[in-house]
């Protein structure tokens, strides 16, 4: 029966596009988790996502060896309104599906961030899961070997940091270099409607910031494929062949909320719209939720004044954060589950931190200048900048990348 519902997926889909006029909608702050729905919360036709329009793929796929990118998020609709995975679903199809590689959270998206990713067999399938997430982002010419072609399909945040797109990037470099081919099964970008924050500067290049973009950049994966190809972003300016598949009743500004989370600390739509702002937290000595039933909508630290911050929560060891900052100690922070809906970065919250913070030399690590792609940030909020003025220093860049990014638009 789910054999015969998968290969009715064709029919349904073609019979969506033609009958786009139909509209639904949802609520703003619907929870990913329990999100049945594909809708624009404007009301407007249903998006159809890129796996979903497989009258434009399948075709491609056949007689050929397969090897799929992907994780929890690569999913297809099926005429009932329920999920399928897309690895299940070509596997129904009898496509030849060789191998399957899995990005940072791992191919079924349970690990923690950060956390070293490892080769072995997924248990559904039985097919081998190569790692492109610790020591080996980029697969290898040999693990590529036999593969005619390869499908991207995860589901990006469009933020720089999110890592997603950095595996993007070496597998677009590896393709390039053994003469393969790469199909890429287009997905909404749930913060596409802006684009902001600091340009990241070459010599800050990380797996958390690649390419000379902003915090925010507004493209959907394909878009942002297409970018790195036409500004020669791979390995000696190399090109990688792709096809993008192109989703239906989509632009930037739709708002979109996903149906299953991207990474096990995104759980919901107010999540998603807070990280590229609260991710900063990740270089400092603030907590940003995880641990917590409220990841990346709260943040607190046993260090903030307690005259200017409420008391907040203990973070815990749970699953996606098995070890989080400040453990078991009483914070003192903010609950922004009732924020306003973000349409730009917003840092006063950062510059509120450390301006309440006890010592000042112990708030920020590291890691904060590869988040920022630059120096520059910490600079200013140490000096006292404001946010405006902050604002205002990335006005050039922003208008400079507004101009490449352009070039690159698939939608309106």
């Amino acid at each position: 029966m789910i054999k015969r519902l998968l290969k009715s997926t064709f029919l349904f889909f073609l019979i969506g596009i033609l009958s786009c006029g139909n509209s639904n909608s949802q609520s703003e702050e619907a929870s990913t988790n329990n999100s049945e729905k594909e809708k624009s919360d404007s009301g407007d036709s249903e998006i159809i996502v890129g796996a979903n329009r497989t009258e434009e793929y399948l075709p491609l796929l056949k007689d050929k060896k397969i090897g799929v990118v992907g994780n929890q998020t690569s999913i297809i609709k099926t005429e009932n309104g329920d999920y399928t995975h897309l690895v299940d679903s070509l596997l129904s199809l009898n496509i030849r599906i060789e191998k399957v590689f899995a990005p940072e959270h791992g191919f079924r998206g349970t690990a923690d961030a950060g956390e070293v990713i490892k080769d072995g067999l997924d248990t559904k399938t039985g097919l081998p899961v190569v790692s492109l997430y610790g020591k080996n982002k980029k697969p290898s010419s040999e693990v590529l070997k036999g593969i005619d072609l390869m499908i991207f399909d995860i589901q990006d945040v469009g933020a720089r940091f999110y890592t997603y797109i950095s595996t993007l990037h070496y597998l677009m470099e590896a393709c390039a270099e053994n003469n393969i081919p790469l199909l890429i099964l287009d997905r909404p970008n749930p913060n596409g409607h802006y684009i902001d924050g600091p340009i990241l500067e070459p010599e800050y290049q990380s797996f958390v910031g690649m390419h000379p973009i902003p915090v925010v950049h507004g493209l959907t994966i394909g878009e942002y494929a297409k970018m790195i190809n036409g500004e020669k972003w791979l390995k000696d300016g190399i090109q990688c062949e792709i096809r993008v598949i192109e989703m239906a009743n989509y632009d930037h500004e739709k708002k979109y909320s996903l149906p299953v989370k991207p990474s096990p600390n995104l759980p919901n739509d107010k999540s998603i719209n807070l990280y590229p702002s609260l991710c900063f937290f990740e270089g400092t000595n603030v907590n940003a939720g995880r641990g917590t039933n409220k990841q990346f909508q709260v943040f607190g630290s046993p260090y903030l004044h307690k005259t200017h911050f409420k008391y907040l929560y203990k973070p815990e060891p749970m699953p996606g954060a098995t070890n989080p900052k400040h453990s078991g100690l009483q914070c003192f922070g903010k609950d922004l589950t009732d924020s306003e809906y973000l349409n730009s970065l917003n840092l006063e919250w950062l510059i509120e931190a450390y301006n309440n913070t006890s010592g000042k030399d112990e708030f920020f690590n590291q890691f904060f200048t590869k988040l920022a792609g630059t120096k520059k940030l910490q600079q200013q909020i140490e000096s006292g900048k404001s946010f405006q003025e902050i604002k205002d220093s990335w006005k050039e860049g922003l208008e400079n990348f507004q101009s490449k990014r352009k070039q690159y638009l698939i939608y309106n």
